[in-house]
């Protein structure tokens, strides 16, 4: 099987749900599924953007507040026209605006100067009053607030807002930007009304312009976009801040600008009759302002609104009236005049603000229409979106499959991070308003699937290896094992390994002179400490006890390459632990312990073998069992550790002392056995006197020089009485010295028994 084969076959089953929620993802940003869920979170990302966004003061745009402030020194609102008429003056003939528009209409005349009353007085109950008609004829035009109004704005740039609505139709209309049969037969759609409530003739023909102040809040109550043109009638009439920029900038049309070729056109395109953007044309040249469905475009609100907002300077329009503003802060500037007094309900719900002025909203517009700057979704969004949800989707699948934990949340972070970022920097840089949600729920939904893909296989697979090896090796190398579980397996296969066997001398006798609770504590504190120092201290692997016996090896299930070194480093440490606890034991009065260890090194095979109804993690082969027969001949030359040729080879770090060359039971082939004495690095000059004496003398012995070999052995007796090894030796000697063995003898003992 291939390696891709392999792969295929292992991580499919994790590969195809994230398919699947990849292509879920492409369908929800095609259009072909729409999931409220999703919709919603794009529109709070949405949100975000713009309340992350800071404010930059525009000193082209003021707002001319209709404050608490004003209300309390003019009176409350509605004003008199009169007093409307002296803020127009205001603001066109001191201060220099460049253009005038009010979020607020004038749909019935003024009749608050009483100058009727006071004519159908004089017309009836006054008739006979000498004069009085003559007088007020006089008064009739300071008396006239409409009329004063009008005269204010009689060839200044003033711009009226007026409201759509659903059935009444009150007031005059302004001239449309254009009509239907101006399209020459094209279909343009917009929001279309029945009626409206627009200002009275004489204010509406003084007027250089009017625009529609309503605004379309979203089904959740906020307003996030607004038609640029509304259809009444026949006719497209302009909103309130299309209009007042057409005014300021001296504009000569308002008209739709066409897609080119329909083939080319997106199904959003479609839908809004092949329209591409609304332009404004003005002597200077053409803003074009992108629009989408419905002639809508989206309010890219600045700061958080109001007069601290920080995006717009506010005015009181008490101040205006006054003549107390600074001129240099109105001069050639666009005016927009409205309010922000509670009491006056032109406080609007916005992604910014819940309680943002209504004024601003239109602000904001002419912002971006003198800016030519427009957050629009562009013609190629959706096909961006796809593109990025296919290859996100499609890397992160595969990728995620593949990777550990770590690696993992750091991809998946990385991923995030980025589409974040193309998001952010396409919305800033490109104006382009793209959707987020779906690539970022398909991000964190295939984390989330192989985070609990792991949890819940992986992390299963990891326990059932905590529990198999469990009782095998030490807790960290479950530990580790279980971070990379598919490296490891019972599966049978042929290693290097070392084992070791440890056996108690004379437990028979042992076992028939402790009460049997008293021998079950004895053999269980040297089973503990054995165990301990096999597992905990070496890392090594518990194959087995074997009544009194301890079986162990290393290098499997994890690979070390210095099995070998690990091992003799631990029967070291077991001959200590033995040496303690004899102490403890003669304390209490129970036998001594002794140990004997064989260790051996060499191939064999491991796995997990028995039979159909027990099955244990062992070793087998001629190594292991050379190591057990090296355990039971350590008591032959008094050694408390017997290792094999192979094992001494691979931990050279250790000083030895050769016991003897020996030929075991079931084999043929003599072996060199070794006595390990500690590491190499720390021995005292005087055991490496002996050693190298010992080593002297055994090369005398096997050079049949057998009266030197005895004045060695005497010289090391004497030295180390309690050494069995020369007392076996110089038995030897004296056999070989009376009866010499013949001429093809080569050194080797030979063990008839196990």
């Amino acid at each position: 099987m291939t390696g891709l084969a392999r792969l295929v076959r292992r991580h499919w089953t994790r590969w195809l749900p994230g398919l699947v929620l990849t292509f879920l993802a492409a369908l929800q940003v095609t259009g072909w599924l729409r999931v409220d869920a999703v919709e919603r979170l794009d529109t709070f990302i949405a949100d975000l953007r713009m309340r992350v966004e800071r404010p930059v003061l525009d000193p082209r745009v003021v707002i001319v507040d209709i404050d608490d402030r004003s209300l309390t020194a003019v009176g409350r609102f509605p004003w008199s026209r009169d007093v409307m008429a002296q803020l127009v003056t205001q603001l066109t003939r001191r201060y220099g605006a460049a253009a005038v528009g009010f979020d607020v209409s004038f749909p019935e005349p003024d009749n608050s100067s009483g100058y009727t009353v006071l004519r159908r007085l004089a017309e009836r109950e006054l008739k006979d009053v000498p004069g009085l008609a003559a007088q007020l004829e006089t008064l009739r035009t300071r008396m006239d607030y409409d009329g004063l109004l009008a005269a204010a704005m009689a060839g200044k740039p003033v711009v009226l807002g007026y409201a759509t609505s659903g059935s009444l139709a009150k007031g005059v209309l302004p001239r449309p930007a254009f009509t239907e049969e101006a399209l020459n037969g094209r279909t343009l759609y917009a929001y279309q009304s029945r009626g409206y409530e627009a200002n009275i003739a004489r204010l509406q023909a003084a007027a250089q312009g009017a625009g529609i102040f309503s605004v379309l809040p979203d089904p959740d109550g906020v307003v996030r976009s607004t038609p640029l043109l509304q259809k009444i009638g026949t006719g497209y009439y302009p909103a309130l801040s299309l209009a007042t920029v057409a005014v300021a900038l001296q504009a000569r049309a308002i008209a739709p600008l066409w897609m080119e070729s329909v083939d080319s056109l997106s199904s959003a395109q479609r839908a809004g009759g092949g329209l591409d953007a609304i332009a404004l044309f003005h002597p200077e040249g053409a803003i074009r302002i992108p629009v989408g469905e419905g002639m809508t475009t989206t309010v890219q609100f600045r700061g958080s609104g109001g007069p601290h907002g920080g995006a717009f300077r506010y005015v009181s329009a008490v101040d205006v009236l006054r003549g107390a503003v600074p001129p240099a802060l109105l001069k050639d500037v666009i005016v927009l005049v409205g309010t922000t007094a509670a009491g006056l309900n032109d406080l609007r719900a916005t992604p910014v603000s819940a309680v943002y002025p209504g004024v601003e909203v239109h602000a904001n517009l002419v912002k971006s229409i003198l800016d030519d700057s427009f957050k629009a979704r562009p013609d190629y969004a959706v096909a961006a979106e796809l593109a990025q949800v296919l290859a996100f989707g499609i890397v992160l699948t595969f990728a995620l499959a593949v990777l550990a934990p770590l690696p993992s949340i750091a991809v998946s972070v990385a991923a995030l991070a980025l589409a974040v970022l193309a998001n952010i920097y396409l919305y800033g840089a490109q104006d382009a308003v793209l959707n987020l949600a779906a690539i970022v729920l398909l991000i964190v939904a295939l984390f989330v699937f192989n985070v609990a893909w792991g949890y819940f296989f992986e992390v299963r697979r990891g326990r059932a290896l905590v529990s198999r090896f469990g009782e095998y090796v030490a807790p960290e190398l479950v530990a580790e094992m279980a971070d990379n579980p598919e490296r490891y397996t019972m599966e049978g296969e042929t290693r290097d390994l070392t084992v070791l066997f440890v056996d108690v001398r004379g437990f028979t006798t042992i076992s028939e002179g402790l009460p049997p609770r008293e021998l079950r504590e004895y053999i269980n504190r040297y089973l503990t400490a054995m165990s301990q120092d096999i597992r905990d201290s070496h890392r090594g692997t518990l194959d087995k006890y074997i009544g009194d016996a301890v079986m162990a090896f290393w290098g499997a299930p994890v690979a070390f390459a210095d099995h070998a070194s690990r091992a003799v480093a631990t029967a070291l440490l077991m001959q200590a632990s033995a040496t303690r606890l004899d102490r403890e034991f003669g304390r209490r009065g129970w036998p001594a312990l002794r140990i004997g260890i064989g260790i051996n090194s060499g191939s064999m095979h491991v796995g997990d073998m028995g039979s159909s109804i027990r099955r244990a993690y062992t070793v087998m082969g001629d190594a292991v069992n050379l190591a057990a027969r090296l355990e039971g001949i350590t008591k032959v030359y008094g050694a408390g550790i017997a290792v094999g040729a192979a094992t001494r080879a691979q931990a050279p770090e250790f000083a030895y002392r050769e016991l003897d060359l020996v030929r075991v039971k079931g084999k043929n082939e003599p072996v060199a056995i070794f006595e390990p004495v500690g590491l190499d690095a720390t021995i005292d000059p005087a055991t490496r006197a002996e050693l190298d004496e010992w080593h002297r003398t055994l090369a005398l012995l096997r050079a049949r020089r057998w009266d030197d070999a005895a004045v060695g052995l005497a010289a090391l007796r004497a030295a180390a009485p309690e050494r069995a090894l020369y007392a076996l030796y110089e038995r030897r000697v004296a056999v070989y010295r009376v009866d010499p063995p013949g001429p093809d003898w080569d050194g080797v003992t030979t063990f008839d028994t196990k």
